[in-house]
């Protein structure tokens, strides 16, 4: 019979310390700090053999050991670490144990690092799981957290990725209200304001995707009170285009808006998708709302 790994002999020293009954006069708490230690080197062992579920097991087990003997900071820890190992190719295991961390990240008051778990909860269901909806709302709960420590940047970017999501989602109202959201906030730092006329341009395609002019020509007319340069910027000659495209219903016209734009600055993904959406109501390939 092949020989036990390092890995797997701690794990059995660990679930035989962590099963043991504490005698007289051993503290149940010794006991499970020294099982939880166990567990730590069975699954730092287990990344080292490249066995990443096993090692996120063993991480798991050590978190609940720490969660006994109250070390709340030592099975945030753990838990992360677990998260980390499921990683590689084990996202749900991973969400669960990232969710873990976060309560006891929440519980000690620590918003900042629950803010960056729970972004990475984002990207989870994002790259892995292409779940979209949930990808929204982490976002969404991260951009709070770093918004009450304070971090105004990092809030922002994750309330931006949450917009690009609503619109994905065809939810335009709401992405609309945060882009808007993350524009007030650039408006007021010489280092962020450069890209609030991304922000507005996003809000405004996001109204013609709607096929609402009011709303867009109401919107366009806001942000060029908001600040004063936007009406002379590419991006609002850009909508300025589009928007009168659309109400003459000249599907060549918007065709001509875009390419001109796009050779001068080029659209990303996300530009070009929500462009296509706008077009194919010019060319009643969806039915107007």
């Amino acid at each position: 019979m092949p020989s036990k790994s390092p890995a797997q002999i701690f794990l059995e020293k660990a679930d035989k310390k962590a099963n043991s009954s504490s005698g007289w006069f051993a503290s149940s708490t010794s006991k499970f700090e020294e099982a939880g230690d166990l567990y730590q080197q069975a699954a730092n062992s287990f990344k080292i053999d490249k066995l990443f579920k096993e090692a996120g097991d063993a991480f798991a087990r050590e978190a609940e050991c720490r969660e006994k003997c109250k070390e709340t900071n030592d099975a945030a820890n753990a838990w992360w670490n677990a998260a980390k190992a499921y990683k590689r190719g084990y996202p749900d295991l991973a969400i669960q144990a990232l969710t873990q961390t976060i309560t006891h990240y929440t519980q000690g008051g620590r918003f900042r690092q629950a803010a960056d778990r729970e972004k990475e909860i984002a990207q989870i269901y994002l790259q892995e799981q292409n779940d979209l909806r949930r990808a929204c709302e982490s976002y969404e709960r991260a951009g709070d957290w770093y918004a009450q420590e304070d971090a105004v940047a990092t809030s922002n970017a994750c309330f931006k990725d949450a917009a690009d999501l609503h619109a994905d989602l065809e939810e335009y109202g709401a992405a609309i209200a945060r882009y808007e959201q993350v524009a007030d906030h650039s408006l007021g730092s010489a280092l962020t304001k450069y890209s609030v006329k991304d922000y507005w341009l996003k809000s405004l395609l996001c109204a013609l995707a709607m096929q609402d002019t009011v709303t867009a020509k109401r919107n366009l007319t806001r942000y060029g009170s908001l600040d004063t340069t936007f009406p002379s910027t590419r991006e609002a000659k850009f909508v300025s285009a589009l928007i009168e495209a659309v109400e003459q219903g000249d599907d060549e016209a918007y065709t001509a808006a875009v390419v001109e734009f796009d050779q001068v600055t080029k659209l990303d993904n996300w530009k070009t998708a929500i462009l296509l959406k706008i077009k194919r109501g010019i060319t009643g390939d969806m039915k107007l709302t």
